[in-house]
């Protein structure tokens, strides 16, 4: 009987524990999906920005751009299309022509110098970019300017890189404040945070509606262009890196099925997507990261790119990277600024600058640099003899082109 008794006993526990154990097995796989879920329907998928006013215009104002570019009037009044291919509409101050602004690198990192005193002085960023160079930049019908750094508070900092940069995802807002409509993230230093403060930052500008070039969840979306359609012209901007040049670098470059940068060191894919927008747009732009740092001579990569650059069909090259300005040049009628500097980086004083150029549907009809200055954590605008000691050195370097005393650029 006492034999019975236990195997009774042993019997009941069992039948409890196995309907105990499937109930927590399944309870764990739903919670493990759950996660999964909600992780992969977070994470940046293609770039779909919620397109503001200013990119598509109000309804009236959509039939008065129409009516100034009836060659592209089906893509104007096609959102979905535009939405999927990156393209975006503004109506310039000018019915005749367009104002391109080009500045170089911006960091908004809070443990670094600028943005650090700018933050002890209440964050107003005029205190850090002075009001003229701000209204310069806002002048612009487009500005372009390099991001250069995450915009997250995840992720964890690239192992054994001296220098690893990120921003609070609320200074996003700074880059409507200084006007800016498009930025590049092809630099070394949008993986700083790994792959978590990566797809942060592309979520963060496309929450605020600033459109990226140069990076994207994956190859396809990193190396396609973002176009401008704005009196009666399509413009295109390509942007891509070609430091880290070893064949496992801190900045991952994107693949099929992976988020990075666009890579370029070897630039075949960088000449294709040239060649690709300038087939269907009316001018291409540039901006590339290359050269080496605090090196005012360009280097043996610069001068091998560039001129395939031209050949794939770039009608204007803005290049950065080294953290000082480099050379305007010219090659077979395209011009060309090999490195725009730092623009509001960091505490030291360097000459800097912004290159503003003027577009109509007979193409380029001028190229100003605008000499400014970087020291004490803060940009300005610069006149007078300080203005002439900065052209005198671009025209000291720049040995192809002409520069009178106003900064605009003549191109043999």
């Amino acid at each position: 009987m006492s034999k019975q008794r236990r195997r009774k006993r042993k019997s009941n526990f069992i039948l409890p524990f196995c309907i105990t154990l499937t109930f927590v097995v399944l309870f764990g796989m739903f919670f493990l999906f759950s996660y999964l879920w909600i992780v992969t329907d977070t994470k940046p998928k293609h770039r779909n920005f919620q397109l503001t006013k200013e990119q598509i215009p109000a309804e009236e104002q959509v039939q008065e751009i129409i009516g100034q570019n009836n060659r592209y009037a089906d893509i104007l009044q096609d959102e979905e299309y535009m939405v999927e291919h990156n393209i975006y509409a503004k109506e310039a101050a000018d019915t005749e022509c367009i104002t391109i602004s080009f500045v170089g690198d911006i960091l908004f990192d809070p443990h670094y110098s600028v943005m650090s005193v700018l933050l002890q002085n209440g964050g107003n960023i005029s205190n850090g970019i002075s009001p003229e160079v701000i209204a310069e930049m806002e002048s612009a019908d487009i500005m372009m300017l390099n991001n250069e750094f995450p915009y997250t508070n995840r992720g964890t900092p690239t192992a054994g890189k001296q220098f690893t940069f990120r921003a609070d995802p609320s200074a996003v807002a700074y880059l409507d404040e200084l006007g800016v409509d498009i930025v590049s993230l092809a630099n070394n230093h949008a993986y700083d945070y790994g792959e978590q403060g990566f797809l942060d930052t592309l979520q963060t500008l496309q929450d605020a509606g600033i459109p990226y070039v140069g990076a994207g969840v994956n190859e396809e979306e990193a190396i396609k262009p973002v176009y401008y359609i704005m009196n009666n012209m399509k413009i295109a901007f390509i942007s891509a890196t070609q430091i880290e040049k070893g064949d496992y670098p801190d900045t991952k470059g994107a693949t099929t099925d992976s988020p990075g940068v666009f890579r370029c060191w070897n630039v075949e894919k960088l000449l294709q997507v040239v060649k690709e927008a300038k087939a269907n747009s009316d001018y291409v732009i540039v901006y590339v990261h290359w050269g080496t740092e605090n090196q005012e001579s360009i280097d043996w990569a610069q001068e091998e790119q560039a001129p395939q650059i031209v050949a794939a069909g770039a009608d204007l090259i803005i290049g950065d990277h080294p953290h000082i300005l480099q050379k305007i040049d010219v090659i077979d009628g395209v011009p060309i600024i090999y490195s725009m500097g730092n623009f509001w980086f960091n505490s030291k004083t360097i000459d800097t600058g912004i290159v503003k150029v003027i577009l109509t549907e007979e193409g380029l009809q001028s190229f100003q640099f605008i000499p400014c200055l970087q020291s004490g954590c803060k940009t300005t605008l610069l006149t007078g003899t300080e203005k002439e000691r900065v052209l005198e050195g671009m025209r000291a370097i720049s040995g192809n082109v002409r520069i009178d005393a106003e900064g605009y650029v003549t191109f043999p």
